[in-house]
């Protein structure tokens, strides 16, 4: 079992930026893929970015690519997201995701194995 623990979300103007954290527990993530969906107000939860067990490999969504960044440290346990030039659309709850296999732009939320608990980002006009 994982557990994710999801935090630095808050409300920001447009423009300004925000650092996410996921902080896990229980088995290591070193073999798991970690992510980042949202999920917007009357919508569905869609992934936001993706990250290899290793770090090489990131994958991120077209509407936020070249703005935000995903990070991990396997040492830690911990998985972050840098996110700058906020957008009033990027408005959403982010959840923390991990899968024992891969997390890219076409994984659908169902094949997520463990969910943080998510955190409220809001972006003001």
């Amino acid at each position: 079992q994982v557990q994710l623990v999801d935090t630095g979300g808050g409300l920001v103007q447009a423009g300004g930026s925000l650092r996410l954290s996921c902080a896990a527990s229980g088995r290591t993530l070193r073999s798991y893929a970690m992510g980042w969906f949202r999920q917007g107000p009357g919508k569905e939860r869609e992934f936001v970015a993706g990250i290899s067990w290793s770090g090489v490999s990131t994958y991120y969504a077209d509407s936020v690519k070249g703005r935000f960044t995903i990070t991990r440290d396997n040492t830690k346990n911990t998985l972050d997201l840098q996110m700058n030039s906020l957008k009033p659309e990027d408005t959403a709850v982010y959840y923390c995701a991990a899968r024992a296999s891969f997390i890219t732009k076409t994984t659908p939320y169902s094949a997520i194995d463990y969910w943080g608990q998510g955190t409220q980002v809001t972006v003001s006009s």
